[in-house]
Order: C-alpha cells, then sequence, then structure tokens
C-alpha cells in the first residue's frame, strides 16, 4: 500500500510541474497521456505480485524510489497544507456567495457540457465568491492605504460560459468603484470569443486604470496579438514583458507584467533603480522567486484556478506550478514579496469542487513587516 501511495505521489508531483511548463499543448497532453498509461498500469502488475520481493529487478527498484517519495515529496507537501499557513498571510475578509445562474434571467451556460456540468452535485462553476479583503501589503506608501484593487484572473473564453455570467462579474466589480483593476491572463481560449470581449469588459474603468497581461491559453488563439489589440482598444493597458511608471493618488509607482514561461522577456526591473513601489502581474505564482529577486512589493497571480478542488484539511491536490499545490490560491508573506493568488472566473475544465470562482476585491494596507 505504501508503494502505492508514493507511487501515484510522483505521478501527482508529475502533473503539477508538467503543466507549469511552456511547452506547447500538444506535447503537454502527448507526455501526460503516456504517463497516465503507466501509473495506472504499475498497480495492475503489481498485484499479480503480492510479495513485492518477487517483482522484477526493475520494479523493485522502482518500488524503492516509491517509499522514498513518501518522505522526500510528502513531508513537504504536508508541511506546506494551507491547514498549516506556513508563509500565508493573515487577512480579514468577507465573501458573499452568488448562485449566478440563479440571478439571470437567461442561462449562462453557452454549451452542452456546461449545462451537464453545472448540473453535477456540489459543482460551483456559476457560484461566485466575491471576496473582500483587507490586504497587508509591505512598504505600501501611506498615500496609498485603503487603495481599493479588484483582481481578475483565469477568464476563459471558450464558448461555455456565455458573456453574460462575466457581465454579471463586471457589474458587481464596478458597484465596488475600484481605483485600479488588473486582470492577470487566460482572457481568451478560442478566436471566435474575441468578439465577446467588448460585452465582457467593456464596462470596467478605473481612475487609476484598467491593466491585463496574457496566460497559456492564450497561446492557444493562432495569434494572440488579436486578444492585446481588442483589450487595448477597450481602453486596457498591456503589461506583458514591460514596467512602466504609473501614478495612483498623486504617487508615482512602478507596474509591471511578467507572462513568462508562455510569454517573454520578463519586465526590466533590473532598469528600474528607484524605491518606488513595485506592483507585478503575473499569470503563474511560479514568477515568486523572480519576484522576490526583483524586490517587488506585490504580485498578483493566477493560473491555478485552486486546483478546482479542495479536500477537507489537506486542501487542493492538482495544481499547474512548479511547487504543487502550495500557492493553489490564497494571501502569502514571501519576504519581500506580498503574493495574491486567486482561484480565477473559470476554466476549461469544468468542475470545481468546495473551489468557486473567485472575484477578488482588495483594499491595500500599510503593514510593518516586522511586526507581522
Amino acid at each position: 500500500m505504501l508503494i502505492l501511495v508514493g507511487h501515484f505521489g510522483l505521478h501527482l508531483t508529475f502533473y503539477n510541474r508538467i503543466n507549469a511548463t511552456g511547452l506547447q499543448r500538444w506535447q503537454i497532453k502527448l507526455i501526460e497521456r503516456s504517463v497516465a498509461v503507466e501509473c495506472f498500469l504499475f498497480p495492475i502488475v503489481a498485484y499479480f505480485y503480492p510479495n513485492p520481493a518477487a517483482l522484477p529487478a526493475a520494479l523493485q527498484v522502482y518500488s524503492w524510489i516509491c517509499l522514498a517519495a513518501i518522505l522526500v515529496l510528502g513531508i513537504p507537501w504536508l508541511i506546506y497544507r494551507p491547514i498549516f499557513r506556513i508563509g500565508w498571510l493573515p487577512v480579514e475578509r468577507r465573501v458573499t456567495h452568488v448562485v449566478v445562474d440563479a440571478q439571470l434571467p437567461t442561462s449562462p451556460f453557452g454549451s452542452l457540457r456546461c449545462r451537464i456540468n453545472a448540473a453535477l452535485p456540489m459543482n460551483q462553476i456559476s457560484h461566485l465568491a466575491i471576496e473582500h479583503k483587507e490586504l497587508p501589503v509591505a512598504r505600501l506608501p501611506a498615500t496609498l492605504d485603503g487603495l481599493r484593487l479588484a483582481h481578475l484572473s483565469d477568464v476563459h473564453l471558450t464558448g461555455d460560459m456565455l458573456p453574460t455570467f462575466y457581465q454579471y462579474v463586471a457589474d458587481q466589480l464596478m458597484a465596488w468603484e475600484p481605483e485600479i483593476v488588473c486582470l492577470t491572463g487566460d482572457i481568451v481560449d478560442k478566436a471566435d470569443c474575441i468578439a465577446w470581449l467588448p460585452d465582457c469588459f467593456g464596462g470596467i474603468h478605473a481612475a487609476g486604470g484598467c491593466y491585463f497581461i496574457l496566460g497559456n491559453h492564450d497561446t492557444r488563439v493562432a495569434d494572440p496579438r488579436m486578444v492585446r489589440r481588442e483589450m487595448e482598444a477597450l481602453g486596457w493597458t498591456d503589461l506583458g514583458g514591460r514596467a512602466q511608471p504609473i501614478t495612483l493618488r498623486d504617487t508615482e509607482i512602478v507596474i509591471a507584467g511578467n507572462e513568462l514561461p508562455w510569454f517573454g522577456p520578463a519586465p526590466p526591473l533590473d532598469a528600474v533603480g528607484d524605491e518606488r513601489f513595485r506592483l507585478v502581474l503575473s499569470h503563474s505564482p511560479d514568477q515568486i522567486a523572480w519576484a522576490r529577486r526583483n524586490h517587488v512589493d506585490f504580485m498578483l497571480a493566477g493560473h491555478t484556478h485552486g486546483g478546482h478542488g479542495r479536500l477537507p484539511f489537506a486542501g487542493p491536490l492538482l495544481s499547474p506550478s512548479h511547487y504543487g499545490s502550495r500557492f493553489a490560491s490564497g494571501e502569502f508573506d514571501l519576504p519581500p514579496t506580498t503574493m495574491h493568488v486567486t482561484r480565477g472566473l473559470f476554466g476549461t475544465h469544468l468542475q470545481r469542487f468546495r473551489c468557486p470562482p473567485e472575484l477578488s476585491l482588495l483594499t491595500l494596507r500599510q503593514r510593518n513587516r516586522t511586526s507581522s
């Protein structure tokens, strides 16, 4: 039994990491399917060898690797479970849950598979969590204390969820009157849905600006520049691979966008030699090491969808990240960087169990890191 636990742990680790790479989608799927065959083949072979000592030599070696994996991989995985809150940032939050399809005059489900999945017991794909968070951020200028920042991510316009769902999200966002809006990638999966962008995002505006980057699913559009052009035409600022100064409340900060490993290069923060507050939009939380090296003060990320499912106490298992499910969603204090990872709004996998889509409405607060 322990051998099988280690076996599946190895494959879970591999699945999360392979999906965090910049490989093309067809390459990832080919590797995944090949490894999946081996994943289920090993238990079948082991079934016919009740005595592990009778296994062929190669499988005996692999069995010892599986046992070692329980310690090498299992202990770090256990330590960083959400229940232990290691590296997490305590925040005050108020969450409002809304069943969006019950609020709309017509169904927002645009495909048969979406309607079928939405009908699954406990599936929360249209159960929007509007999360108001008082988020303490180190080095936040005093003039920006109380700044209202709306964070969106992982929209995934595929045709499965209709624009009415995103319009509802936009209405809730605008009712809050944010001072700045940030969208951290995975906007359009199918080129036909680019035409939906005005309906989904055309009504969003903020005094401090609306900013976006692209993510790995935007590479599925033959020419991702079409997404960039349409978003810019709607008044959004493309930060992909760029760093630029902006002014909020008469305070100049630097805002940048990191789309690695799918689009490059990283924004040139090393060229910013002053002490201005640094805000970065990153599609993946995997860029946290880069952010810390570049003295980023606050990083926004998505990509992981919260794992699409969270077990009681154990939290998420699946998460396309080099860190596994450690940063699947939440608020983290990783000096010198504070990081917020949202569960996102949708996904190409139409199941969300104990993991509703998230609209993040963040009120930034000053924090003295030494006292946190």
